[in-house]
This record gives C-alpha cells, structure tokens and sequence, in this order.
C-alpha cells in the first residue's frame, strides 16, 4: 500500500464511500458518494442523519458492515485510523491544559513530543498560518474559544495529511468568530489545496466557501451538489422543507 500519510506535495486527495454500509442501532444507513480531490465538502442534514458517522468512516473509528473506503483510490477500510492520510478537527478542540500551545501542535507530529529542529520549524510554521504567532507558550486557558480552535487547526496541519474532516468544528463559536474560522479554513484550503469535508449545523457555512453539498436525511445522501445551486430558492424540495423559513444569503 502507499503511504499518504505524509503529504509530501500540495495537494488533497479523492475521498469515497463505495457501497458502504453502517448499521446505527436499527437503523441501515448506505452511503455511495466521492469527493474530488483539493475541493471542499458541506455535509448538512437533520440530527441523526449520519453526519459524524460518515466522518468516522473516513477516519477509521467506524467499520462499515459492507462496502469500502477509499482516499487517494487506496482502499483504507481495514486501515488503522492513526495510518490514514486524514486529520480531523472536533468541536471540543482536545486541547491538554498542561501543555503550552506549541506543545498542543507538536503533538500532530509526534506524540511523544520528542521533537527535532525540522518539527520545530513545522510547528511555527503550523501556529503562523493560524496566525497565532507569539503566543507559542500560552496555555489553552490563557486562550479564547476561537483561539483554542486555531490551535487544534494547527495541529491537524502539521501532521501534513493530504484530507482535513471537520466535525461540528466551530459550533460552539458565536456566529463572528465561526465565520472567522471558516474564513481561516479557505485560505488554508487556498495554500495547501488539501481536501476539507465539514460537517455543520448551519447550512450558511456551506455558502462561505466554495463547497460541494451533501445532504444527508436517514442515513442516505438524499440530494448533493454546488452548495449556491441546492441552497438556492430554486433548490430540491427536500432541502427547502429542511431550511424552513430560514433566509440564506447567496
């Protein structure tokens, strides 16, 4: 198998759930999509839906039941999660209060932070880009919410991976700062033409970026696309009953 788990060129890599199969309780979710590489994913949907669990699948903490996973055309579904080319981002940014923010980063590229200079450069690299340079020895406490998130972001670069999954990354933000955050995601996706596939709540940050849209409803992708095309008034009418008499601006 090749290794992707260094990303030694710019560039994302091709996401796809092939027949896949994922029993949650009584419920048989199939999903049957591909993401193209260097884009960015919006996946949406009512809670229940699937949405994390379609993240989980590409990381490897799930083991669907039948059909395959595929980054970068190599089947990674009987793969460890620690060996796929994926980073991910949660809504609590599993920072360690102990640690200082260089030490948080630095634990994307060695867990047991035994670090060189070539790690060391990675990591100021990782913090400048998230534009926290100079407070490399903060602790997370020292940090506001959206700062914290900048750290976990920085984390997940510096391990260099080729696919960024971001679950539910920035829901805890009020709306200035989460569209901060995403702003600070399509620059990165801009430099490193990494794969993004973000889950959220608010169908609004599919807009922000240039996204691709899958909406998920009980288990399956029930409708995808140009996010500005399926959010749009003329959009499916399954994703109009969704939004409601919620206003989007195009």
């Amino acid at each position: 198998m090749i290794d992707l788990t260094a990303n030694t060129e710019a560039g994302g890599a091709a996401v796809r759930l092939d027949a896949v199969r994922f029993d949650y309780g009584d419920m048989a979710m199939h999903f049957d999509f591909a993401i193209e590489p260097s884009s960015i994913a919006a996946i949406i949907g009512p809670s229940g839906a699937g949405k994390s669990t379609v993240l989980n699948l590409i990381a490897g903490f799930e083991t669907p039941v039948s059909g395959r996973v595929f980054i970068a055309d190599q089947d990674m579904t009987e793969v460890e999660p620690s060996q796929r080319p994926v980073s991910m981002v949660f809504q609590d940014n599993n920072l360690f209060a102990h640690l200082d923010v260089a030490a948080n980063v630095g634990l994307g590229r060695k867990s047991n932070l035994r670090l060189g200079e070539a790690d060391h450069a990675a990591i100021r690299d990782a913090i400048a880009k998230v534009g926290l340079a100079g407070k490399e020895t903060r602790k997370p406490q020292a940090l506001s919410g959206g700062e914290r998130q900048r750290v976990a972001i920085a984390r997940a670069l510096v391990r260099n991976r080729p696919v960024l999954l971001l679950d539910e990354a920035f829901a805890s933000l009020g709306p200035a700062l989460r569209h901060e955050m995403l702003d600070l995601i399509g620059q990165l996706h801009t430099d490193t033409r990494m794969t993004v596939v973000m889950v959220t709540h608010h169908p609004e940050d599919a807009l922000r970026l240039p996204s691709t849209l899958f909406f998920l409803e009980n288990g399956r992708v029930a409708a995808s696309g140009p996010a500005r095309e399926l959010l749009s008034a003329t959009g499916p009418a399954l994703l109009r009953k969704y939004l409601g008499s919620q206003e989007l601006s195009l």
